[in-house]
């Protein structure tokens, strides 16, 4: 199945995938599917169906979630995306725009795109990967605060956000940006010295949106 009028980016944390998603559909009249989109099915998934989704969902106790291994927490990151795809694509297919575009924050597989998507319409970006693990409790977002006074609660706060900096930075390998960086589709990079305004006309023109 190919799907019409939809723009998917694709890429790692903190490049501005979600901004570019509102600030495209704010402009174009669209449907914006942002970052996460697929939570608002959460409350209704089966468990035995989707595990890793499930995880923070039927959590009882926080701090489990921020003592796990580099190794436990890539292979519920990985899990959570191979699941997230599934419900992507239910999601997606379920949608009727009505014309209007579409522009996607996906979790959605390289692979599956190249199925799914013409090449012009899927967009990679792209920061570095340092920047996901220095400046993730850096940001005021509510679930990450929360995560950080959980990570102060524990017996050994500097043991316990050195073990969380080393899942980060499994989840945000130079071999997963690598993988983005190869995948065959258009590449914009974050760069610190250019505006959003700036930004947002270099995705609107990867996109042909803009001549």
């Amino acid at each position: 199945m190919k799907f019409e009028n939809t723009f998917f980016i694709i890429g790692t944390a903190y490049a501005g995938k979600s901004t570019m998603v509102k600030l495209l559909a704010e402009k174009y009249n669209g449907i914006a599917c942002e970052e996460n989109y697929h939570n608002a099915r959460l409350p209704e998934l089966d468990k035995n169906k989707f595990p890793n989704l499930c995880y923070t969902r039927d959590l009882q106790d926080w701090h489990d979630f921020i003592r796990r291994t580099p190794d436990e927490y890539e292979n519920w990151i990985n899990g959570s995306s191979r699941e997230c795809e599934i419900l992507e694509l239910q999601i997606l297919s379920q949608l009727k725009p009505e014309g209007k575009m579409v522009f996607v924050d996906t979790n959605i597989g390289m692979e599956t795109l190249k199925e799914i998507s013409d090449y012009d319409h899927v967009l990679v970006m792209l920061a570095d990967p340092e920047v996901s693990v220095n400046r993730f409790f850096g940001r005021p977002d509510k679930e990450k605060q929360f995560l950080y006074r959980l990570i102060m609660e524990e017996e050994n706060p500097k043991q316990a956000l050195e073990n969380f900096k080393e899942c980060l930075k499994r989840i945000n390998s130079r071999t997963n940006y690598d993988a983005f960086l190869h995948s065959g589709f258009r590449v914009i990079f974050r760069d610190e010295s250019r505006r959003i305004e700036d930004t947002f006309e270099l995705v609107e023109r990867q996109f042909g949106l803009r001549k």
